[in-house]
């Protein structure tokens, strides 16, 4: 694809879940100009809502789509395994002082390691990813650290890296819910078709950690949530 120029337009994977973090990242990487190819991932989690979502809102933006399959069969996590408890949000537990159990183990190194490996084949330059180290549930590869760890991986691991390597842009890192909503507002990102629950069903379950923050996010930025129009605390 090519810009107002008729430049060719760089391009960029978008990893896109179908929640308001990454269909945020998605609008923000498209206002930049990329022209941007979105990866889903299939992984044996609880429901199919959130990819449902995530076909809705690459369509929205006008975005090739491509789903990874993988299977995690060892488990070791409440997102993949129905035998255990979902928790419900601890307002007592400080995030990070304990990892809850829907962390599912190197998730975004697994993630990523597929975005890179379709960088490279089709010749993205970036990578963006929906990652938020300030209103989020605690888990380690969120922390800014640890992309700043997986870009030396990205140097000196891959063919790209030894002159010049895909960069793993993180546009959301540093703010809070209710700045994404307002930049996803602004944006004019269709937040209406994100999907936040880990619970899956047809309307959120109001109760578990990411439904917290949205509902955190969305309040504090003054924006009525479609997710949970109609619906009190």
């Amino acid at each position: 694809m090519k810009n107002k120029n008729g430049r060719s337009r760089a391009k960029a994977v978008v990893l896109l879940s179908g929640g308001l973090d990454s269909a945020t990242t998605l609008y923000y990487a498209r206002a930049r100009g990329f022209s941007c190819t979105c990866l889903s991932f299939d992984y044996g989690q609880r429901h199919r809502r959130e990819l449902s979502a995530a076909r809705l809102i690459a369509a929205s933006a006008g975005c090739e789509r491509r789903t990874v399959k993988i299977a995690l069969p060892w488990k070791g996590s409440s997102l993949l395994d129905e035998n255990m408890r979902l928790p419900a949000f601890n307002r007592r537990q400080r995030p990070g002082f304990q990892v809850p159990n829907t962390y599912v183990p190197a998730r975004n190194i697994i993630f990523l390691s597929f975005a890179l490996s379709c960088a490279e084949a089709i010749g993205a330059r970036a990578i963006f990813i929906g990652a938020n180290a300030v209103d989020y549930s605690g888990y380690p590869d969120c922390r800014p650290e640890f992309y700043k760890a997986f870009l030396n991986v990205v140097r000196t691991g891959t063919k790209s890296g030894k002159k010049q390597p895909v960069r793993i842009l993180t546009p959301l890192l540093n703010m809070t819910k209710a700045e994404i909503v307002g930049l996803g507002t602004r944006l004019k990102a269709p937040l209406e078709l994100t999907w936040s629950c880990y619970a899956g069903g047809s309307k959120p379950c109001g109760r578990c950690d990411s439904c917290f923050y949205r509902r955190k996010g969305f309040l504090e930025a003054g924006i009525d949530d479609p997710a949970f129009r109609g619906r009190h605390s």
